[in-house]
């Protein structure tokens, strides 16, 4: 079914809010074998591009944004001006706070958290499922919990039930094995705190303009050691 005949499912009730702004081959309200929901539930002013799949039964604030060909399961609960881009899904049973960003390319596995004003970087892959093929570890299966204002790097693995701490930043490539406390640096395989945010170098300070270049600064030359 396309998004042109579910359009009257807008929640009037509680974000009355513009009419989403809709591509073709959108579909909403997409049935899932393993659930009995009955609709989805999506907020005023959504920009949902081609490609987009909205499961039935799961619940989206006002302002939500797609890239092209992005996968929202069911029994999901997303907050107001979230954006999910290109070739991303969030599988089901999430909770996704107010104003988060998720970049392309990410999967976000059943039952994770991600609080309010956090990102995740281009190719962010989510795991939930500590021992895969055995029942006893399907039965208990649970993604990260990523805390308000993390930005989480390209490429990282989160691990289940780890705690990202609130405003942690996670270096590209770094695979998440254990928790990490509000407001640390961590990288490495497996990731390791590093330091602080608040003593990280400014980032006027690494960077020199490039002029003519498609990119306007690169990293400053690093001066050798004695």
């Amino acid at each position: 079914m396309t998004v042109q005949a579910r359009l009257t499912d807008v929640r009037p009730e509680l974000d009355p809010g513009p009419e989403p702004d809709v591509d073709p081959h959108v579909l909403l309200d997409y049935r899932a074998d393993r659930s009995t929901a009955v609709r989805l539930v999506l907020g005023g002013g959504a920009r949902l591009r081609s490609g987009t799949v909205l499961y039935a039964g799961t619940t989206i604030g006002g302002r939500f944004q797609t890239g092209h060909h992005v996968v929202v399961r069911e029994e999901c609960t997303i907050g107001d001006d979230v954006s999910i881009w290109s070739n991303s899904v969030i599988d089901y049973g999430c909770r996704i706070g107010d104003r988060v960003k998720i970049h392309t390319n990410c999967y976000v596995a059943q039952y994770t958290e991600i609080l309010d004003d956090a990102f995740l970087a281009p190719g962010v892959t989510i795991a939930n499922d500590l021992y895969p093929g055995q029942a006893d570890s399907a039965r208990l299966m649970s993604g990260p919990r990523i805390g308000a204002g993390a930005q989480i790097g390209v490429n990282v693995t989160l691990l289940p039930f780890v705690s990202i701490g609130d405003g942690c930043l996670v270096g590209s490539g770094s695979v998440v094995t254990r928790d990490l406390p509000d407001g640390t640096v961590a990288y490495g395989n497996p990731a390791r705190v590093r330091g602080l945010v608040a003593d990280l170098t400014d980032i006027a300070e690494r960077v020199v303009p490039d002029p003519g270049s498609s990119s306007p600064y690169r990293a400053r030359p690093r001066t050798s050691g004695p």
